[in-house]
């Protein structure tokens, strides 16, 4: 048996092989698909806007440029994109179909189809050559990602020099105290409202594991770096509960 059949990795705070993950993620968010809008202001407190907005504040969209938006879901970070660099074009990937059904329902999908791409594919393998794309973000995906590091390499390759990584993922607080009490909201309240809403406890049990697993700043700082970008930095959002990690392909 090969090496690397014998690998695992965490879904959640479970040890599983790293051949099953993905389908386990699929599993995930095929499961809320019809609810993710309404799992975000769950997970973020209502907040997530707000954190897009920044997210595009950092990254003010050039018009004329490409995007591909990794996990990108419903859309959210696309239509974004889309409206503040007037004319773009937007390649939507992710390796859940369901999700992707659910974003081309949205009005501004209708409203921008010239613009946008929808496509099923793997953050680890993307299926696009070198030097495609100007713009490359991930929002609340590369935690799910089996192997993130594998990732930020394709990410690196798809974009053109001069090209922009931006990922946006939920992260840790530096003060312990608050740590603790955001770990309680998020362990004792989060899978109950998955439950309420979505009638889904373990899909948002996974969610709130999966954050508590995934690196700190800094050592997901040291990930960007390695995979190439430079002038690579983040900022807290929200004291941290989420943060902004950017580089640039030089």
């Amino acid at each position: 048996m090969d090496e690397q059949d014998n690998r695992t990795t965490h879904f959640g705070f479970q040890d599983v092989p790293e051949s099953e993950k993905a389908g386990r993620v699929r599993g995930v968010f095929g499961s809320v698909a019809s609810k993710y809008d309404v799992m975000n202001d769950v997970m973020s407190m209502g907040i997530h806007r707000i954190w897009k907005d920044a997210m595009m504040d950092w990254l003010a969209p050039r018009a004329g440029t490409r995007l591909l938006d990794v996990a990108g879901g419903t859309g959210d970070i696309s239509f974004r994109y889309l409206k503040r660099a007037g004319y773009a074009h937007a390649t939507v990937l992710d390796l859940t179909e369901p999700m992707l059904v659910e974003g081309r329902k949205r009005a501004e999908a209708e409203q921008m189809a010239g613009m946008l791409d929808w496509v099923v594919g793997d953050a680890m393998s993307l299926p696009f050559e070198d030097n495609s794309f100007d713009v490359y973000t991930i929002s609340f995906g590369i935690r799910n990602v089996t192997r993130p590091q594998e990732a930020l390499n394709e990410a690196y390759r798809v974009l053109k020099p001069g090209g922009r990584l931006m990922v946006l993922e939920f992260s840790q607080l530096p003060n312990p105290g608050m740590q603790w009490a955001y770990d309680r909201y998020s362990f004792n309240v989060i899978p109950t409202m998955g439950q309420i809403i979505a009638n889904d406890r373990d899909s948002y049990q996974y969610l709130v594991e999966s954050i508590r697993k995934f690196p700190d700043q800094e050592t997901f700082l040291g990930m960007v770096r390695d995979a190439g970008f430079e002038q690579a930095k983040y900022r807290n959002l929200s004291l941290g509960i989420a943060a902004l990690h950017s580089g640039w392909k030089i």
